[in-house]
């Protein structure tokens, strides 16, 4: 199984505090991630200030846009991959602009890019950036996947759709790899679907170990009815993180941290179908060992990927503790084979 870390490039006021990280900071958890073995850094997508962000903090957050921040981080490493959690597609109405930007950045990192595509938690968001723009959210990311398929593919690219439109265009080059990974994000039977259909792996988010098992049967059996190898597709699923001396300790220190106060603030949106099931029950917060325990449950339950995790601290010093601490403790025991 793959294990990767979350990268803050738009967590502050959502999942770190106000200020977190500056871009030395982000580079250095880039670095600390290739050093420690992780297999990538997965950075989120954020473009103005959420209404909740907004009333519990004074100073606005900072976002860093994260194909820009990959640039950054490609000349600073040599084998780390990187990847979008979630690139917002809705958000970026300039579809050719986009396929380039990371066609480059395959090019420039030497084929280690991963590309998630999500809706966006926060409509919000999408109505600030465009007031007066009409949009079924998932229908645009599902004409946006099949564009960014035929942009770095077809030598002459043509598109009239209800969202983007392009003609008789020649993109090159191209990104470095044949087939660079495309995920599709989201937890419920829309994005599973999606993913099916024309993804590369599902990223859902937070995930209860007994409904990860029948989703990714759901997406296996979907893959297959459309004709996909099934087996090729990546489960690549998103958990929060705190590794302490007992699961007491991890719990109290994760309901400290501004994660747990963004996942509370997620309960209405991608988070709705979870129940009544505690955070701390589902996330990967305890001692080593229920870790360990979690984690290996999670694999057999379909993941193949602990993509992005993110880690429940409240200041970069402990984030790069952790990510020791998780590498050096957890990390042995579930990527073995």
């Amino acid at each position: 199984m793959k294990i990767s870390v979350g990268l803050p490039t738009g967590m502050e006021g959502l999942m770190y505090p106000v200020p977190f990280s500056t871009p030395a900071d982000i580079v250095q958890i880039a670095v600390s991630a290739e050093r420690l073995g992780y297999h990538s850094v997965w950075g989120n997508d954020h473009m103005t200030t959420q209404h909740y962000v907004r009333k519990e903090f004074a100073t606005p957050p900072n976002y860093w846009e994260p194909l820009i921040t990959y640039g950054f981080i490609a000349a600073a490493t040599k084998t780390l991959r990187m990847g979008t959690g979630m690139l917002v597609l809705p958000m970026r109405r300039d579809i050719v602009v986009v396929a380039k930007q990371i066609a480059t950045l395959d090019q420039f990192s030497n084929g280690r890019v991963e590309i998630g595509i999500g809706v966006g938690a926060y409509r919000e968001e999408f109505e600030a950036l465009q007031p007066n723009f009409r949009a079924h959210r998932g229908n645009m990311v599902d004409e946006g996947l099949q564009a960014l398929r035929q942009l770095f593919t077809e030598r002459a690219a043509s598109h009239d759709g209800e969202y983007y439109q392009y003609r008789d265009v020649e993109m090159f080059p191209k990104p470095l790899q044949p087939n660079l990974p495309l995920y599709l994000g989201g937890n419920n039977q829309n994005a599973i679907q999606r993913a099916a259909r024309a993804g590369d792996g599902w990223m859902p988010a937070c995930v209860e170990a007994s409904k990860l098992r029948d989703s990714t049967r759901l997406l296996h059996d979907l893959a297959s009815k459309s004709g996909r190898d099934a087996a090729r597709l990546e489960v690549a699923p998103q958990y929060i993180v705190y590794v302490g001396k007992n699961r007491e300790q991890a719990v109290a220190k994760f309901k400290q941290s501004q994660m747990y106060n963004h996942l509370v603030s997620l309960s209405k949106s991608t988070l709705k179908e979870q129940g009544a099931i505690a955070h701390e029950d589902i996330n990967l917060v305890g001692d080593a060992q229920h870790v360990i325990d979690l984690g290996a449950k999670l694999k057999e339950a379909g993941a193949t990927h602990l993509l992005g995790l993110y880690f429940a601290v409240n200041t970069v010093p402990e984030l790069l503790e952790q990510m020791q601490v998780f590498a050096e403790e957890v990390m042995p025991h579930l990527v073995k084979e």
